[in-house]
C-alpha cells in the first residue's frame, strides 16, 4: 500500500537502488547481507520502499516498508501536527476511564448521545482534568491527551459548539431517569439538597436573570442545585432555575421531583436558608423527615439554648469527640402553630465561642468607631447599628436633625455573647445530638461538590450564548460531577483507612501527579511509557485499585491503538493525492 506522499529518497551511501519493473521504477533498500557458505560471498537483502515520482527526480511514493525501516523520517501529515502530540498523558485518563465504566457510564451516554457519545465523555474528561470549561480549548487537551471518541478523533473547536447545539433536553431528561432507576428505592437514604448560583453576561439564555449573588451583589445569574444521595455518596439529579427564585422557593420542586424519581423513604438534609415555615408542612404532609440547620441567634433557639445552658457542656456523657464539641436534645415545637414535638439538638463548641466572641466584639468596636465619627453630622445610622446601640439625636424628627452620641445597649450584647459558641439542629425523626451533628457533617461532601463544580470543572460561568449550548454545558458539568465527585470519595477513604495525611491525595493533587504519567513515541512510531510507575503515584492509583499492571496493560492497548488508527490515517489520506494528481 502505497501512502501517497511524497518524500526524499533516502541517502544511504549506496544501500538505494532503483528496478523497473512492467515500465515502473521501484525504489529497494537494502537491509543487510547473508554470506553464502557454497558461493562464499555475501548476498544482499532488499525491500522494496516506495515507486518514483514522475517528472520529480530524487522523490518517491513510500510504502509501509518505508516507515519501518525510516522512522525518525516525518511524513507530511506527521509534520503539519494533523495527528497527536508524541508525549500523550494517560494517567488521569486511565482513573476517569475506570469509574466511567464501574458506572456504565459509557453505556448510558451511547444509547442516550449516539454516535458522538466519546466527545461528551471527553468533554467532561476534560473539564476534570483541566480544570476549564472552555470549548475553544478543548483541541488543546485533546492533542496531548488519549480520548474515548472513535479512533480517538480530535475534534476542532467548531465542532464542539455544533455539538453542544445539538444536545437536547429529551436527552439530559432520559440520563437523569436512568441514572436514578440504578437506585434502590426501597432502602431508605437522606438526600443533601443545596444550591449555588453562576454568573452569566449572555442575554440571549431564558432563565438568566437579575439576581443576589453569593456575594450579595445584584447580577445576571441563574442558580443551579444538586440532591445529594448522602448514604451512598452519590450526585443524584440537578436542576437550574431562574436567577431571580430564591432557594426557600424552589425547594417544594425539587422534593416532588425526588418523588418522581421514586424515592420514597428519604429525608432531606437542609442548609438554613430553605427553612420556612411552608417547607416544613409540605415535608410533613410527604413524609419525608429533615435535617435542618437552625440560626441560633433565632428567638426560640436562643431561648432554648438558655433554657440548657450550663447543664450539659461539661458533662463528659455529652461529649461528641468526633467534632469536638458536646451536644444535648430536647424536644419542642418548631412553631406557635406547630402540631409536632421536634427535636432540637443544640451544641456548644469552646473553639467555635472564641472566634464567635471576637467577631462579635471587633463588629461592635468597628461601629462604634463609624458613629464617633458620624457625631455631629445630620445621619441615621441603619438597623444594624440601632439594634446594639441607643442612638441620640439633636432636633429628632425635624429638617435640621443631627446624630450627637451613642450608647451600647450593654443587655442585648451581653446576651449574644452568652450564645456565642453554641448552634442548633432541628430533626423531625427521634436520634441523639451525635447522630443528627453525623448526618448534617455528612452535607460537606455535597457542598465539596458545589465548590468543585464552580472551581475545579471551570463552571463558575458556562460561558455559552444560547439556550441549547447552556443545557448542554450543564448536562455535561452534572456527569463530570459525579466522576469528579468518586474520585474525592475514593481518595478520602484510602486516606482515612491508612490514617496519614498525604498532601498529594486532594482531587487536583493527584490528578496532578497522575498526568505525570506518559506514553512517549519512540523511533519505531510506537507509543510507549517514558518511565515506571513512581511510589507516590502507585499511593494514589491503589485508591482505585489500581496497580502498575493494571497501568501497563492500559498503555500497550492505548499504544496499539494509536498505531492502528496513525496507519489507517495515513494510508487514508495520503492515497487520496496521487489520485487527484
Amino acid at each position: 500500500m502505497y501512502l501517497g506522499c511524497t518524500v526524499k529518497i533516502p541517502d544511504t551511501a549506496g544501500n538505494t537502488t532503483i528496478k523497473t519493473i512492467n515500465g515502473v521504477p521501484y525504489v529497494y533498500y537494502e537491509y543487510g547481507r547473508v554470506y553464502d557458505k557454497a558461493k562464499k560471498y555475501n548476498t544482499p537483502k532488499r525491500t522494496c520502499i516506495g515507486k518514483l515520482v514522475p517528472d520529480q527526480p530524487g522523490f518517491m511514493y513510500p510504502n509501509e516498508k518505508f516507515l519501518k525501516y525510516f522512522p525518525r523520517e516525518l511524513l507530511p501529515l506527521e509534520k503539519d501536527g494533523r495527528f497527536r502530540s508524541g508525549c500523550l498523558h494517560i494517567g488521569a485518563f486511565i482513573v476517569i476511564d475506570k469509574i466511567i465504566s464501574e458506572y456504565h457510564l459509557d453505556e448510558m451516554i451511547a444509547r442516550i448521545i449516539g454516535k458522538d457519545a466519546g466527545l461528551f465523555l471527553d468533554l467532561a474528561a476534560y473539564s476534570i482534568i483541566t480544570e476549564d470549561n472552555a470549548g475553544q480549548y478543548y483541541p488543546d487537551y485533546a492533542y496531548n491527551h488519549a480520548l474515548f471518541t472513535d479512533d480517538m478523533s480530535i475534534f476542532s473547536d467548531s465542532k464542539v459548539s455544533d455539538f453542544l447545539q445539538d444536545i437536547t433536553v429529551d436527552q439530559r431528561i432520559r440520563f437523569l431517569n436512568e441514572w436514578n432507576e440504578k437506585r434502590d428505592h426501597r432502602e431508605k437514604i437522606y438526600i443533601s439538597y443545596d444550591s449555588t448560583n453562576k454568573i452569566s453576561q449572555a442575554g440571549d439564555i431564558d432563565i438568566v436573570e437579575l439576581g443576589h449573588a453569593k456575594q450579595h451583589l445584584e447580577e445576571e445569574i441563574f442558580n443551579y442545585s444538586i440532591a445529594y444521595d448522602q448514604t451512598n455518596s452519590e450526585p443524584l439529579f440537578y436542576e437550574a432555575y431562574p436567577g431571580s427564585i430564591v432557594d426557600v422557593s424552589q425547594l417544594q420542586y425539587t422534593l416532588k421531583k425526588a418523588k418522581s424519581y421514586g424515592y420514597e423513604h428519604v429525608g432531606f438534609i437542609l442548609d438554613r436558608g430553605c427553612f420556612c415555615k411552608e417547607n416544613i408542612a409540605f415535608m410533613d404532609e410527604n413524609g419525608y423527615s429533615f435535617v435542618i440547620m437552625v440560626k441560633g441567634m433565632k428567638e426560640l433557639v436562643s431561648s432554648l439554648i438558655l433554657d440548657v445552658q450550663g447543664t450539659f457542656e461539661n458533662d463528659r456523657k455529652n461529649s461528641i469527640r468526633s467534632y469536638k464539641v458536646s451536644g444535648i436534645t430536647v424536644k419542642h415545637e418548631l412553631y406557635a402553630s406547630d402540631d409536632k414535638q421536634r427535636y432540637f439538638h443544640i451544641f456548644y463548641d469552646d473553639g467555635r465561642k472564641a472566634a464567635e466572641r471576637e467577631n462579635l466584639e471587633s463588629r461592635i468596636d468597628c461601629m462604634a468607631k463609624l458613629l464617633k465619627e458620624c457625631m455631629g453630622e445630620q445621619v441615621r445610622p441603619g438597623k444594624a447599628y440601632q439594634k446594639y446601640f441607643d442612638l441620640f439625636f439633636f432636633h429628632e424628627g425635624q429638617e435640621d436633625e443631627k446624630f450627637m452620641s451613642a450608647m451600647e445597649k450593654t443587655d442585648v450584647i451581653n446576651k449574644e455573647i452568652r450564645l456565642c459558641g453554641y448552634f442548633a439542629i432541628v430533626t423531625s425523626e427521634k436520634m441523639s445530638a451525635a447522630d443528627a451533628l453525623t448526618l448534617y457533617k455528612s452535607r460537606d461532601l455535597s457542598e465539596k461538590t458545589f465548590r468543585a463544580d464552580k472551581s475545579y470543572l471551570g463552571a463558575k460561568s458556562e460561558r455559552v450564548y444560547s439556550n441549547e449550548a447552556y443545557d448542554a454545558k450543564i448536562f455535561i458539568g452534572f456527569v463530570a460531577t459525579i466522576i469528579r465527585n468518586r474520585i474525592y470519595r475514593l481518595l478520602k477513604e484510602e486516606s482515612e483507612r491508612t490514617e496519614k495525611k498525604r498532601n498529594f491525595m486532594t482531587v487536583p493533587a493527584a490528578l496532578k501527579e497522575l498526568e505525570k504519567i506518559e506514553l512517549l513515541k519512540g523511533a519505531d512510531n510506537e507509543y510507549n511509557p517514558d518511565y515506571a510507575i513512581t511510589a507516590t503515584q502507585k499511593t494514589i492509583l491503589k485508591a482505585f485499585d489500581i496497580n502498575s499492571e493494571y497501568v501497563h496493560k492500559k498503555a500497550r492497548e492505548i499504544s496499539s491503538d494509536l498505531s492502528r488508527i496513525m496507519m489507517e490515517k495515513i494510508e487514508k489520506e495520503m492515497t487520496r493525492k496521487p489520485q487527484e494528481e
